[in-house]
């Protein structure tokens, strides 16, 4: 059993484990936390990595459970969000072929975040053509083994250092790790699964 939490098109990181489960339980009981993956994801541009950040609404001094916050749609977020990644990845080898499922994430109005990156991972999912058998947490889960629920942290100080894929921006950036798995999906296309399957976190 593999234990992780439910992001916002998640980290390289995050798939690279995940794509090598035997089964799923996403954490659905936790208190929503900032500066993580839960409502964030990074992508590449010819200025460097990007932030995308799904705005929420605060409830002030009361602890949430990530389950029940909400989207805030006071700005249009998912057109800067497309907009941002039409202009990094219109280039890439495999953006037209996943753009049309994209654009329907970001079309829809979702409520609760928790929905947003479900829908995102089943995306993921279908574009890595895998199916794993998923459950979901009724409690807050304490330490056990398969536990990956640290990589939701976006400010962790380890550093991934995956195996070089070409970028569209490496002649300006160099190469970048742990990027959205989105920037893996748009430059290897089917290749991707084949590359998460070759990463190993423990040996970073």
């Amino acid at each position: 059993m593999t234990l992780i939490h439910p992001a916002y098109f998640a980290p390289i990181s995050q798939y690279s484990v995940i794509a090598k489960a035997a089964t799923i339980e996403f954490e659905v009981e936790d208190n929503f936390q900032k500066q993580t993956y839960r409502n964030r994801c990074y992508i590449n541009t010819s200025n460097g990595k990007l932030l995308l950040n799904v705005p929420i609404k605060h409830n002030k001094g009361v602890k949430q459970k990530t389950k029940d916050v909400r989207i805030d749609y006071k700005e249009n977020w998912q057109l800067n969000h497309l907009k941002a990644l039409k202009t990094a990845y219109s280039s890439s080898p495999f953006f037209e072929f996943y753009i049309d499922d994209l654009l329907s994430i970001f079309e829809s109005r979702h409520r609760f975040l928790i929905d947003l990156n479900f829908r995102c991972h089943d995306f993921i999912m279908e574009s890595l053509q895998i199916q794993i058998p998923t459950s979901f947490s009724s409690e807050f889960l304490k330490n056990k083994e398969g536990d990956f629920r640290y990589l939701i942290n976006a400010k962790t100080k380890t550093e991934f250092l995956f195996d070089r894929y070409i970028q569209v921006f490496e002649q300006e950036n160099g190469f970048i790790s742990n990027l959205s798995i989105l920037d893996l999906i748009f430059m290897e296309g089917p290749n991707a699964l084949n590359y998460l399957e070759q990463q190993n976190l423990s040996q970073f």
